[in-house]
This record gives C-alpha cells, structure tokens and sequence, in this order.
C-alpha cells in the first residue's frame, strides 16, 4: 500500500522552510505551479491534492488538474473542492484527450516560476515535489529536474517485475536514441518532472503531443539545451483504478523512437502509417498466395481481391493506432472506410496495373510485382486519408 506517511509530509514542509530561510527575506515567494493530468482518478486525486494544498504554507502555489473528461466524476470531484481553495484550478477537457496533450496545456496554462508535473494515481509521493523545487534552487543553472525510477537511490514498489523488466526495456531504448544529448541521463520516459518555465516556454510548444511520453518528447526537442539533474523517487503502488498502459501507448513509444533516429524529419504519423502499411503488404501477398496456390485462381484475378482486403485491414489498424485521437467508431466507422477505399480506389487501380504489367513485363515474380505497386501509392493514401478520412492536416 502506498503510504503518505504524517512523518513523510512533516519532513517535507521542514525542509522547504529550511530552504526558504535561506533565501533573502526580501524576496517575494517562489511561485510553483503542479499539474496532474487525470482520466478517472476521483479515488485517489483527493488524497493526494490534501498533501499537496499544504505547500501553501510556504511557497505561492497553483494547482492544475487537467481532466480528460473523466466518467468516474474526478472533474465534479475538483472542481468542488475549488470552491474553497483559490490555489486549486480545473482544465475540463471535452473533445480532446491523451496524457501529452494534457501536460502541455497544463505547462502552458502555468502561471508559476517553476511547474511540477507528477502522476495523479499516487504513484509519485508528494515530498518528492519539495525536493525538485529544492534542486532547481539549490543548482540555479538548472532548467530540469527529473524524478528517476532508475536512479541507484530509487525505491520502486509500484512496479511488478513483468513491468519493470519492460520499463527497463523501453527506457534503455529510449536512451539509445537520446544518447547523443542526454547520455548520462537514467530516466527518459519519468512522469514526474520540475523545471522553470520561462527558460521551457519555447521548447514546450514544439513538443509532439502524441508522443509516448512527455518528458521523452521534451527531451528529444530541446536537443541537449537543457541543463538537466536527477532525484530519486519512491515510487509507490497505487491504491485505486489501474494502469492506463494499452497496446496503443507501446506503439506510440514505437513510433517515438523511430521519429527521433529519423532525426525529427518523417512526421510521426507517415511512420506510423508505413508501419501500419507493412501489415497490409503481408495481408496483401498472404491473400494473393493463397487465392492463387490454394484457390487456383488467376494472378490477375486474385490481385484485386488482395489489395481490397489489405486496405480494409490498414483503414482498421490506422484507426485504432495512427488516429486514435480522431478515432472514427460506429456507422462514421463504415462510412470511413467507404471514403478510405475510394480515396484508395485511384491508387489501387495503379497498383493493380503497375503490379499486372510488371508480372507480365519485367519479371514474373508476384511478390516483387505487388511490391513495386505498393510503392508507388504509398504517399497518396497517406495524405489523403489523412485529410479526407480522419480530417487531420
């Protein structure tokens, strides 16, 4: 059970007092601004916003919970509370959703000389807020401050072993593709972070917010000009709900780190949409073979049948992963994929010719006559289904 111990919070305040004595008594009181992106934490954000609200007492403190329009009541829940507490702010948002979006509006919205972002589960203890607010003080030089899991002082209780071993996993990638900037770094993918905002403003606009992670994101945009330390966390189970971790975050860590060994150049969604377009070259060839080896029917007769099948299949995994965010469900799910196919028609026309006229031209060769037409309609399926299917630039 995570434990937010009186001890842990009594520390907590003593050093901030500390700290703030040391600072000249003339000097106006540091502005700190927290934000907490929720999606269904009503059980455990109250709890956690009591140990929270008591900085009050020694630095200027704003609180930002920006809410993904949860169904459990966590946004009724906030914004009572409000009601008797000036620090306390609700960011209700309706009609757009994800946790990198809801930190960087949160970040943006700030008001503070220094932001905090941390986990609204529980999973990060409150005093850890005090001593990323003390580091970036105590070092002046420093932009950010990252809670690490995998700092050697780090106590990690919130973690099974399957979990673990896969954090483990995806941060050692991360750091291979950060190295360059950030190689001496032990967590590139913390959901818990301080840094000063006048310095970050610039590079908190430029950050991708369907990324995998914030931080990670942040990171990779700021191309080693942040000047950047570690803290330890404890990182505690949670008490309520569970974790958001889904098929479709591990593919944007994917696509994550792929746009940042392309350097930043391919947009994130054409990688993603290649990705995608490599399960329909396999559905493709798969249906082809088998139309042809096992149905008896023709080449030039299976090949239509094939390309059909492998754009259904590509118009139903882009919506789940490439555009989830405009996620189409229902009968805008079927209509999709009417005006998918149409927009697709043209091109899977030249695929069709340009694969037939290899196979019969240059080479009969099925695969690499499917191949080269694959190629070919690539770049017009990308960017017009993009517009015209999922409305998205």
């Amino acid at each position: 059970m995570p434990v937010y111990t009186d001890i842990a919070v009594v520390e907590m305040l003593m050093a901030l007092e500390t700290a703030g004595k040391a600072a000249s008594a003339s000097a106006p009181a540091l502005r700190v601004s927290i934000v907490l992106p929720t999606y269904n934490e009503r059980y455990n954000i109250e709890p956690l916003l009591a140990k929270l609200l008591l900085l009050k007492q020694h630095v200027d403190l704003e609180i930002l919970v920006v809410d993904d329009d949860s169904a459990d009541g966590t946004a009724e829940l906030v914004r009572k509370l409000a009601h008797h507490e000036p620090a306390l702010r609700l960011i209700r948002r309706v009609g757009r959703a994800g946790l990198a979006s809801a930190i960087k509006e949160g970040l943006l919205d700030a008001t503070g000389d220094v932001a905090v972002v941390m986990d609204s589960d529980g999973q990060h203890e409150p005093a850890s807020v005090l001593r990323a607010i003390e580091t970036l003080q105590q070092q002046g030089d420093l932009d950010l401050v990252i809670g690490s899991r995998f700092h050697a002082q780090a106590v990690i209780l919130g973690l099974s072993g399957r979990r673990e071993q896969g954090s483990n996993w995806a941060n050692r990638c991360a750091r291979f593709s950060l190295s360059r900037a950030y190689g001496s770094l032990t967590d590139y993918m913390s959901g818990f972070f301080a840094l000063r905002l006048d310095e970050a403003i610039p590079l908190l606009r430029a950050v991708d917010v369907n990324g995998f992670k914030f931080l990670y994101e942040l990171l990779a945009v700021s191309k080693g000009q942040l000047r950047v330390a570690e803290i330890p966390l404890s990182f505690q189970p949670r008490i309520h709900g569970s974790s958001k971790l889904d098929l479709a975050i591990i593919w944007d860590f994917l696509i994550s780190i792929l746009h940042s060994l392309s350097l930043r150049i391919l947009p994130r969604r054409a990688i993603s949409f290649g990705l995608v377009g490599s399960t329909g070259v396999l559905v493709q060839v798969l249906l082809c073979q088998l139309l042809t080896g096992l149905g008896g029917i023709s080449f030039e007769r299976a090949l239509p049948f094939a390309v059909v099948a492998a754009a259904t299949s590509n118009y139903l995994i882009n919506n789940v992963l490439t555009f989830r965010f405009a996620r189409l469900r229902g009968f805008a799910l079927l209509r999709g994929l009417l005006k998918f196919l149409l927009v697709s028609s043209l091109p899977a026309l030249a695929n069709v010719g340009l694969a037939i006229a290899f196979y019969e031209n240059v080479a009969r060769d099925s695969l690499w006559a499917q191949l080269a037409g694959i190629i070919v309609v690539f770049v017009w399926n990308y960017a017009a289904s993009s517009r015209f299917v999922w409305n998205t630039p």
